[in-house]
């Protein structure tokens, strides 16, 4: 077996002989029913990817980008959209894939997609044609691995996706209020892929092509399998304790020699031995264990130190294998997949996307691909370590980022191919909408680093924050012609902004379509340090240099905050200030958002051990504020939305309860007044979603009127 290097590379994605069945040539969108591929000359697929969301041929969905990559290597691909997870004939209408299916739950976890943070059920799924919900089963990942293994046994299954990533080993799930196994034990799959995928899944694909089993592929970086024996030449790091001091050895009599015949042991006795020490040199064949799932079901404290261990091997460069008991089986985790390189990542996004929905939905509408079908991603990744976040936990840390020729090009193909454009892009972004090719200034110390956030408590003095590459993509993107406008609507990290008052003012000028959102989530220094964000320093910052670029372009333009409820680490005191500061401000928020712990989130280990996990965690350490109850998260809610007369008796108990009945009045200075309206607590709003609005934008609530047609797709 191949040890995985320190500083590790990988071959090029693109650099693998192509599989024979390349010869078929490039399908228009892939197959979904046995005549489509009779008209494409298909007797089998090589691939069948599975999938909770309707089938778009766009590089924003993971199942059209993993399908047209794998179709780029030679393989034929099949799609299994949306299937009726309650007949196994569903999963047979492609036939037996020849290589493997390919499993995900979609682009959401499909317990986000399908229940709020309160667990209720949600009405609508965005990924789902005209937005109707129960399309997609709980657990989808598990049901459809399950029906795959039904329909044909002897056929490899393959997780991946973010809801796969996200259940890669014991884990908690709020949903059911308990900590389940590995999802790849759950599922009964062969091998679990997680992270950005590519790298993974092209290997596969190739080894599997080649005539080896699927046992076999073992040990590949970004994968997740079991393993019976410890492979020969690895040192184990045992991390399955919390740490303690232990019991201090009686101090030894320096002229001892040897122990008295009568002390000798006997040859019965127990034979201590130490393990090899983990040097620099063996690290890369390091694997830490962590406590079983056995030992940490039951224990809060013993699942906050494994996720604290972990969260410090997600960094490719210096990552080590981690290994978890499960009954009598044991769970490999290999290290994070190695970043693509600008060359594969234009490879992966130049790729013949016909950026359309599956012509068998003919025009119903998918909300989803409205609101990204103009869009462009020039980036992945994340290096802000927010704890309630999954997006480092799934793509990583380190920035991927498109060359501006790539870029260019998909503006282009939007531009000259899709039927409803209208000159106008909604954005050009990432997760992030202002960390294009920044990175840490010496690739040594990136490949060292074990930092969970480049950019809090403070950014990092080894962090090039130039923005410089990015003012140049959006005044080349916005001289194409036929362009009349981009937005940018991804988050913006104002903290990294204000360190380029250059790129702030070009984008306030030229690219802001009279709101912009950005992020500060809370006011208090308590919450905001369990969730590494910046303080509201650096939002003041940030609006200074908004209000003032925005009056010299002549514009009347407006900043959106989004704030986060009932996080961990947050008080009703946290809460009152926050919504003191809105009303201050002029904010009033119609949609507000409260924290729904996602597996493997830092901030989900807080809530469930009721500890600060950024911090080394030990029984004795002090807890943090968990609001849990339904009535508490309730009023964390109804705080944010100070202003809404449904929300006034139960504010008018809590200011008293807490002191603060100087709050309540009818005049400016107060945050509810004494009266309640007359017929204000009837539950008569029936729209489901609303933006956010202000002083500036106007208060009232009327719903939006239907279109009074739906869009024609395909010209």
């Amino acid at each position: 077996m191949t040890s995985l290097a320190l500083s590790p590379t990988s071959p090029y994605l693109f650099g693998y002989r192509k599989y024979w069945a390349h010869r078929y040539g490039i399908a228009p969108e892939f197959p979904m029913t046995r005549e489509e591929m009779d008209q494409l000359g298909w007797d089998s697929c090589d691939v069948i990817l599975v999938t909770g969301d309707a089938y778009i041929d766009h590089p924003s969905f993971g199942m059209a980008l993993i399908g047209r990559l794998l179709e780029a290597q030679g393989f034929r691909v099949g799609i299994i959209s949306q299937p009726d997870w309650t007949r196994v004939e569903d999963f047979r209408r492609l036939g037996a894939p020849n290589l493997f299916f390919g499993v995900t739950g979609g682009n959401m976890d499909s317990m986000v997609n399908r229940y709020t943070s309160d667990k209720k059920i949600r009405s609508n799924d965005a990924y789902t044609p005209n937005g109707e919900a129960g399309k997609r089963p709980d657990r989808a990942v598990n049901v459809y691995s399950h029906r795959c293994r039904e329909a044909y046994k002897n056929v490899p299954v393959i997780i991946g996706g973010i809801e796969a990533s996200l259940r890669r080993i014991a884990h908690y799930d709020y949903w059911s209020d308990k900590v389940r196994k590995s999802v790849l034990l759950d599922s009964k799959a062969d091998l679990l892929v997680y992270g950005n995928a590519e790298r993974q899944i092209v290997e596969i694909a190739h080894r599997l092509a080649n005539g080896e089993a699927i046992a076999d592929l073992t040990f590949i970086r970004g994968t997740a399998h079991f393993v019976k024996l410890l492979p020969e030449g690895w040192v184990t790091k045992d991390s399955t304790q919390v740490d303690k001091p232990g019991p201090l050895s009686p101090a030894q009599n320096p002229y001892q020699e040897e122990p008295a015949c009568a002390d000798k042991p006997d040859k019965d006795s127990s034979v201590i031995r130490f393990e090899p020490r983990i040097t620099r040199e063996n690290r890369a064949q390091t694997v830490i264990r962590l406590p079983a799932y056995e030992a940490l079901k039951d224990d809060p404290i013993l699942y906050a130190h494994a996720s604290r261990v972990m969260h410090g091997e997600t960094n490719p460069g210096n990552a080590r294998a981690l290994i978890q008991k499960h009954g009598d089986r044991e769970l490999w985790v290999n290290p994070p997949p190695i970043p693509l390189t600008t060359k594969e990542m234009d490879g992966v996004f130049d790729l013949p996307y016909s950026r359309l929905p599956h012509k068998l939905y003919g025009n119903a509408n998918v909300p989803a691909f409205e609101m990204i079908q103009h869009s462009v991603n020039i980036m992945r990744g994340c290096f802000g370590g927010c704890t309630f976040c999954s997006i480092t936990e799934h793509e990583g840390r380190i920035i991927q980022s498109r060359s501006e020729d790539s870029i260019i090009r998909e503006i282009e193909a939007i531009r000259d191919t899709s039927p409803n454009f209208t000159g106008h892009i909604s954005d050009l972004g990432g997760p992030t909408a202002n960390m294009y090719r920044l990175a840490c200034k010496d690739k040594a110390i990136e490949v060292a680093c074990r930092k969970p956030s480049c950019v809090y408590p403070g950014i990092c003095p080894n962090l090039n924050t130039d923005h410089a590459p990015l003012i140049k993509l959006y005044r080349r993107a916005r001289t194409l012609p036929g362009i009349k406008k981009i937005f940018i609507a991804s988050g913006l990290r104002y903290d990294l902004a204000v360190e380029s008052p250059e790129y702030v003012k070009e984008l306030v000028t030229h690219h802001v379509g009279g709101y912009l959102k950005i992020a500060p989530e809370h006011t208090e220094q308590g919450p905001l340090s369990k969730m590494m964000k910046p303080g509201m320093g650096s939002y003041d910052r940030f609006k200074q240099m908004f209000d003032q670029y925005s009056k010299e372009a002549g514009k009347e333009q407006y900043l959106i905050p989004y704030f986060i409820a009932a996080h961990p680490g947050t008080t009703d005191e946290d809460m009152l200030n926050l919504a003191v500061w809105l009303k201050r401000n002029g904010f009033r928020a119609d949609q507000v958002q409260a924290f729904l712990p996602s597996p493997m989130a830092i901030a989900t280990a807080m809530y469930h051990s009721g500890k600060d996990t950024l911090h080394k965690v030990s029984r004795n350490a002090p807890d943090i504020s968990i609001p849990k109850s339904i009535k508490q998260r309730r009023l964390h809610k109804a705080f944010l939305r100070y202003h809404d007369p449904k929300n006034w008796p139960m504010l008018r108990d809590a200011l008293k309860a807490m002191g603060r009945a100087d709050l309540i009045g009818n005049g400016k200075q107060h945050l509810v007044p004494l009266f309640q309206p007359k017929g204000s607590l009837d539950s008569t709003r029936t729209e489901k979603t609303l933006r956010f609005k202000t002083k500036y934008t106007g208060l009232d609530n009327q719903p939006k009127k239907a279109k009074a047609e739906k869009r024609s797709y395909r010209k």
